[in-house]
């Protein structure tokens, strides 16, 4: 596989969708929504493949995450969240109860 710069959020949502991580996910209430097949997920269904972190160039409020997501049910996606100070709570939390993560 060559090489990609991993710098911004778009050139790393592109390679990650060229993996086959072509769903989105968004939290919603307790559990994590797929926006393509509107299957609701718990945190003990997924696994977090590989997550990446941003840092605003010019505001460090602009900093966000980006998870690669493996489903049980074998969906593949992404969620993008804000980072420290701009994270969403409820995704936050979610992400907390997650046990399988990799980076």
């Amino acid at each position: 596989m060559e090489k990609v710069n991993m710098d911004s959020l778009v050139t790393v949502l592109a390679e990650i969708e060229n993996l086959g991580f072509t769903s989105q996910f968004e939290v919603n209430g307790k559990s994590l929504v797929s926006l393509k097949t509107d299957h609701h997920f718990t945190p003990d269904q997924i696994k977090i493949t590989h997550f990446y972190r941003f840092e605003g160039e010019s505001n460090p409020e602009d900093s966000s995450i980006m998870y690669a997501i493996e489903t049980n049910t074998d969906e593949k996606g992404t969620l993008v969240d804000g980072y420290g100070t701009a994270a969403d709570p409820a995704t936050a939390d979610f992400m907390c109860r997650v046990n399988d993560i990799h980076k």
